[in-house]
């Protein structure tokens, strides 16, 4: 996009046109109104915008070239080249004169995340959290959104209800009951931009400061970050081979949150009698519990095991799910299934915040999933991850130790054969830039376990044995 010349131009002129423009569009560049690497108007545009002649345009930017402030590339236009530094000297005590910031904002920039997505984009090997984003059926998916766009009306670009659309909620339903044997009334699932959006709705629907809930050690750390922000007391429950265990529960909490079909990070699958003893503590105590299945698709392809929700009676479970980890984390669909209770006011929340998901995405997932899309994409996945796994393990059997069969899902956890502070494994290998998130980091108490939480999926093969080599050379220093 070019930039538009009438912006810096005064009216008084002088002199001939082609001068007064030069030297106006001159200032502008040494002042660093107009930056380096700007796109200048056509000649066209330019004689168009400001009323002169074609002639006179190409003169004024003969006189910035001669000068050497700008730069012509054959079929790409006019650039400015001309680079100024431009310092502004921060007047610490203004800052005084501004309101001061919310301690709720205080908050959530004191408890951000250590390790957030502030990489390089290039940066995926061996975040957690991605799928194998170079197997994306791309072609599909612009195939369906080019026909969208083509016969889209007016009405399709205007406001969309906070729930989501009726159809893609219809879709998600008839997918839990394939997926995860999970049935439930359509009206109850309401669509988000992800399961941190998600987790918000909830907790501001139903969370006061100082309530008490109850969170596995260790945990999704934007959770627990969140959950702090917005000042619960958080009771952390340990993780055994069975799942989440609730002895330190000794007190009524307002929810439970729990990841059971492959805690995260740690990868424990919780087992069915574990899941039926959840449920008859919330159903004793008055509480809920937040499920968040958020890659049942690879942890319950194989021997699956029932919900909690679809285990549940007394509708205690709110049910979270997305397709970002899925198919990318750009686009932004997660899904849950709220207690009917909770609706109304999730949806009011939701509709005096983010509003909704943009219409066209829900209209393009709706129709992925309806032409069998997702279906085939799934099982994609898991034959393409699984290789990759086999191949991550293999590569680093001499430095990590890593138990193959605690893992179902896209990412693992990786041991130190050697005693090894993982916090500063972290950023010798981000050095090398190499992503691999300290285990520590998840542990919400004092008592901590050292590894490395890992994604492998999105990481092709040559990339893979690349970077593999990376992690064998930092961890033998």
């Amino acid at each position: 996009m070019h930039y538009n010349i009438r912006n810096i131009i005064s009216i008084n002129k002088g002199y001939p046109l082609y001068k007064f423009y030069f030297n106006e569009i001159k200032k502008s560049i040494l002042n660093g109104r107009v930056s380096e690497n700007q796109i200048l108007p056509p000649t066209r545009v330019l004689s168009k915008d400001l009323s002169i002649s074609r002639t006179t345009a190409l003169k004024v930017y003969d006189l910035l070239l001669f000068e050497g402030l700008i730069s012509s590339k054959k079929g790409s236009g006019y650039y400015v080249t001309y680079k100024k530094n431009i310092y502004v000297k921060k007047d610490q005590k203004k800052y005084n004169l501004y309101p001061s910031l919310s301690k709720k904002s205080k908050l959530f920039k004191k408890n951000r995340y250590l390790s957030t997505d502030n990489f390089s984009r290039t940066s995926v090997a061996f975040r957690p959290g991605l799928p194998p984003l170079d197997i994306f059926p791309v072609n599909k998916w612009k195939n369906i959104s080019n026909k969208y766009w083509r016969l889209s009306k007016p009405t399709d670009l205007s406001y969309a209800p906070a729930e989501g659309l009726e159809e893609l909620r219809i879709k998600i339903s008839n997918y839990l009951k394939i997926y995860r044997n999970i049935r439930c009334d359509y009206n109850q699932i309401i669509i988000t931009s992800g399961s941190l959006h998600s987790l918000y709705l909830i907790s501001n629907s139903i969370l006061d400061n100082g309530d008490k809930i109850g969170m596995e050690n260790p945990t999704f750390p934007r959770a627990f970050n969140l959950f702090k922000c917005l000042k619960a007391k958080i009771i952390p429950c340990d993780i055994d081979k069975e799942g989440i265990v609730l002895d330190n529960l000794n007190t009524k909490v307002k929810f439970i949150y729990t990841t059971p079909s492959n805690q995260y990070p740690l990868g424990v699958r919780m087992s069915l009698n574990r899941r039926k003893e959840v449920l008859k503590w919330i159903s004793n105590n008055n509480s809920l519990v937040i499920e968040d299945d958020y890659d049942h698709e690879f942890s319950n392809f194989k021997n699956p095991i029932p919900s909690l929700y679809s285990l549940d009676n007394e509708d205690r479970i709110i049910y979270l799910g997305t397709f970002n980890k899925l198919l990318h984390p750009s686009l932004r669909i997660g899904y849950m299934i709220a207690p009917k209770f909770m609706l109304e006011s999730i949806k009011s929340i939701y509709e005096q915040s983010s509003r909704f998901v943009p219409s066209s995405t829900q209209e393009i997932m709706s129709t992925f999933i309806e032409k069998d899309y997702l279906n085939k994409h799934i099982r994609n996945v898991i034959e393409v991850a699984s290789k990759r796994k086999e191949l991550f393990i293999s590569n680093t059997k001499e430095t990590l130790l890593i138990n193959k069969k605690e893992h179902n899902g896209l990412h693992l956890i990786a041991k130190f054969k050697n005693k090894k502070n993982d916090l500063k494994i972290f950023k010798s290998l981000l050095k090398s830039n190499v992503v691999a998130y300290p285990l520590s980091n998840y542990y919400i108490t004092k008592n901590k376990k050292n590894g490395l939480v890992m994604g492998y999926s999105s990481v092709n093969s040559k990339v893979l044995n690349e970077k593999t080599a990376i992690i064998n050379q930092v961890l033998k220093k």
